[in-house]
């Protein structure tokens, strides 16, 4: 990066970071802070009005703004695909703000770049599988975006697919919420559940009766939204697909797989679920081409649904 980039750059950092010491601006820009000083100093020359604040670093004047920034066509297009998928994806409220700021960003392109840039857009796609329950999900996001922001307790009513013996398949739940995830193909609620005392991941599509309550939950400030590493999945399943199957099970891999390997018999693969309910249909729609080699437990279950399947068939 030569000077003149670098100094915009420090600026557009300043506009981001309200401060930033010398030696985080200098890891920044891979440089030293010797030459982050006189960056500093060359910019204050300039007009640009940079304050120096003890303990705290640099920062720009409360109020000054850069002008329209310019982008690459690659930046352009990111930022603008980027848009276009919340869009698509988010409720009506985030998708009117992902149309306004594209059209921002095209409005700062010469005519030039905003050719090369609609020609790589219409080279690249998302595609996201439409669901019954998408509508019902969407609706939901505003409150718990609310929510999350003002820090207010939800209520809702959660529907369990997998109840533990003895629980209800739907009860009611309070939770501070403290975050969204988009994670497969669904948006997760990360709060932490009063009923259970502990933080769970709620699936968006399967909450109903969602209420914004007028109780302020105080926020762990260690709290980050990241996939969950533990997810209770300990059951291990081995089944042994035959050869046919093999290139269409890597193909169409299951969230629960865990290994993959290639046998003299076909492919062994190693699954790892939280209880056998959840792997079951999707090992028994492979029919024939596939042998479960453990658990017993799951091989019983196998041979009860086919025993099951042929009742229904009068041969």
């Amino acid at each position: 990066m030569n000077r003149t980039d670098r100094l915009l750059a420090i600026v557009l950092e300043l506009q981001r970071k309200r401060s930033q010491r010398a030696e985080d601006l200098a890891a920044i820009f891979e440089t030293s802070k010797r030459t982050i000083y006189r960056d500093i100093q060359a910019l204050c020359e300039s007009g640009v009005p940079v304050i120096a604040q003890p303990g705290h670093g640099y920062s720009l004047v409360e109020g000054y703004f850069l002008p329209p920034v310019t982008f690459s066509a690659d930046e352009a297009t990111m930022l603008l695909l980027g848009s276009e998928f919340v869009a698509d994806n988010f409720d009506a409220q985030y998708r009117e703000a992902a149309e306004t700021a594209g059209r921002k960003i095209e409005a700062v392109l010469s005519d030039p770049l905003q050719n090369e840039v609609e020609y790589l857009r219409k080279s690249i796609a998302f595609v996201i599988p439409e669901t019954l329950s998408r509508e019902t999900t969407a609706n939901h996001l505003p409150q718990l975006r609310r929510a999350i922001i003002e820090r207010k307790t939800v209520r809702f009513r959660y529907h369990t697919r997998y109840p533990q013996e003895g629980h209800s398949a739907e009860n009611e739940r309070d939770a501070d919420p403290y975050g969204l995830m988009h994670y497969g193909d669904s948006w997760y609620l990360i709060a932490y559940c009063r009923l259970r005392s502990d933080f769970r991941n709620f699936k968006a599509d399967r909450i109903n009766e969602l209420k914004v309550l007028d109780l302020v939950f105080e926020r762990d400030p260690g709290f980050r939204i990241e996939p969950p590493e533990d997810d209770g999945r300990r059951l291990v399943v081995r089944a042994l697909f035959d050869r046919q199957s093999a290139p269409w099970v890597r193909e169409s891999r299951s969230y629960y797989m865990e290994e993959m390997e290639e046998t003299t018999d076909g492919l062994l693969a190693t699954l790892r679920v939280r209880m056998e309910d959840e792997v079951i249909q999707w090992l028994m729609s492979w029919g024939g081409h596939v042998k479960i080699l453990e658990p017993e437990s799951l091989q019983v279950r196998i041979v009860e649904e086919a025993k099951k399947i042929l009742k229904n068939y009068s041969w």
